[in-house]
């Protein structure tokens, strides 16, 4: 019983940092003509700041000029519902309309293989002891600069 909790608590963590990875990338943004309120080919400042007054105006959906948790949270849900419709069609191998663990791709997945093909110098597929050392070389030469320590980190 505890490992189904804790599998479906992974799988749904796994679902959620895909949503987010994959809303970043096919977030709606209009396009210039639907900025260009006036037609003329340029963007001015009251053009854009027409275009943020009329999404608050969409989120506003009693229309009281403010927005409530409950406004936020439906249009919240209703991202998170289509976000999940189109991770549903781009990852659903078998067709079945449900994502198994094994259709997930995971960022750590992703990451993994980059950083293999990157010390992989010779390109077989394997890392010998040598490349594997080039690589801990090339490490150490950058220092360690990683998160929180000066680099380009978020931290």
């Amino acid at each position: 019983m505890k490992t189904k909790i804790l599998m479906a608590a992974l799988f749904s963590g796994l679902v959620l940092t895909a949503g987010a990875a994959q809303a970043e990338d096919h977030r709606e943004r209009p396009d210039f003509a639907t900025l260009d309120l006036n037609g003329d080919g340029e963007l001015s400042l009251d053009e854009m700041q027409a275009r943020g007054e009329a999404r608050f105006a969409e989120l506003d959906a009693n229309g009281d000029g403010g927005l409530t948790a409950e406004e936020l949270v439906a249009q919240a849900n209703d991202r998170a519902s289509e976000r999940a419709a189109t991770m549903i069609e781009r990852f659903d191998a078998n067709g079945d309309g449900v994502l198994q663990l094994d259709e997930m791709p995971t960022r750590e997945d992703r990451r993994a293989a980059r950083m293999f093909d990157r010390v992989d110098a010779d390109e077989n597929g394997t890392i010998s002891a040598e490349e594997f050392e080039q690589a801990q070389e090339r490490r150490g030469e950058r220092g360690d600069g990683r998160r929180g320590h000066g680099g380009k980190g978020r931290g």
